[in-house]
């Protein structure tokens, strides 16, 4: 069954193909030793997923949106679904009877604020290509993936591409059909993790170049925590170092530095200017609780992009330009 909230598909600034969860959020003094006790902090349920948090991120600054996923007939199901409501996102919903909706329980160190994530999704909850309908994805500005249910991704974004339309993916591991999905994909911001995975490389500064030559992408590019973001458009690197702040939990963190960058990207800022903005916005986050917690104002971003303490950058001008040489 598929539900959406208007029966007329309107224009939008960006659809969004992929992820959408209930998180429970478990708040622990540090992680948890095997075999021991432990009191708990506090415990929270909260929304999340890859590219339906980044959505609501741009949701919040002004921009519309249409989020397309698929849930079971769960309760969790229905909290998914109500708080896309709240946020004013377009939503297509591919229903699941008798299916269980993604989950995931996260322990927080209230020490450091870095979180372990346990997940589960019922294989159920799958999205076919078939069950996308065209309309939903080129009546967009752009379009947002994740790597989960690729081939339907993948679907998604050969239809962009022939619209003209760009598209972003949000790549943290290497899923089945996921060739086939970056075979259209504009700008690919993965974890830094993925493009080691998928390569057989650790090294960013040979590992982008090399998967923005193989697919064409006008921008490959890696999250990196705290050591921030770095990307390669074909000629240079570009980095932006992380933002220093008082870190409560990092969960989501990277949902929302794809929804700054998307922003970016649609008010046609440069790609330094998209980085630094999607490094603030997604350090911000971070102090805050859950995966969309911490999403502050535009005007409040702006501020501490412009005011705010960096970390320690992880590059160099001199490495990166010496790098950028070998990939010329």
């Amino acid at each position: 069954m598929v539900s959406h909230m208007e029966n007329e598909i309107g224009f939008v600034d960006l659809a969004g193909v992929g992820l959408n969860a209930t998180d429970t959020v478990i708040r622990v003094p540090h992680f948890p030793a095997f075999d021991s006790k432990m009191h708990v902090g506090s415990v929270e349920r909260q929304a999340g997923g890859q590219v339906a948090s980044a959505l609501v991120a741009c949701r919040r600054w002004g921009l519309s949106a249409r989020y397309i996923g698929s849930i079971g007939d769960d309760d969790a199901g229905k909290f998914q679904q109500q708080e896309l409501e709240l946020e004013g996102v377009e939503a297509h919903w591919i229903v699941v009877p008798g299916a269980r909706s993604q989950f995931a329980y996260i322990l927080v160190d209230e020490s450091t604020g870095e979180r372990t994530i346990l997940w589960g999704r019922d294989p159920a909850i799958e999205i076919r290509p078939e069950q996308i309908e065209r309309e939903w994805i080129v009546r967009a500005r752009l379009l947002h993936v994740d790597g989960h249910d690729a081939h339907a991704a993948a679907q998604a974004a050969r239809w962009a591409r022939e619209a003209g339309i760009p598209v972003t993916a949000d790549m943290d591991n290497v899923y089945p059909g996921a060739e086939e999905l970056l075979e259209s994909v504009d700008y690919l911001l993965g974890t830094a993790e993925f493009p080691a995975r998928f390569l057989g490389e650790d090294d960013l500064l040979k590992t982008l170049p090399l998967l923005a030559a193989r697919y064409r992408c006008r921008l490959a590019g890696a999250t990196m925590g705290s050591r921030g973001a770095l990307a390669w458009d074909g000629k240079r690197f570009h980095y932006a170092p992380a933002f220093l702040v008082d870190t409560v939990d990092t969960t989501g963190a990277g949902d929302i530095f794809h929804g700054g960058f998307i922003y970016g990207i649609l008010a046609g800022w440069d790609i330094d200017r998209c980085l630094e903005f999607a490094c603030a916005a997604a350090g911000l986050n971070s102090t805050r609780i859950g995966a969309r917690g911490g999403i502050f104002p535009m005007n409040e971003i702006l501020q501490f992009a412009r005011t705010g303490q960096r970390r320690e950058a992880a590059f160099s001008p001199e490495a990166l330009g010496q790098a950028a040489a070998r990939n010329g």
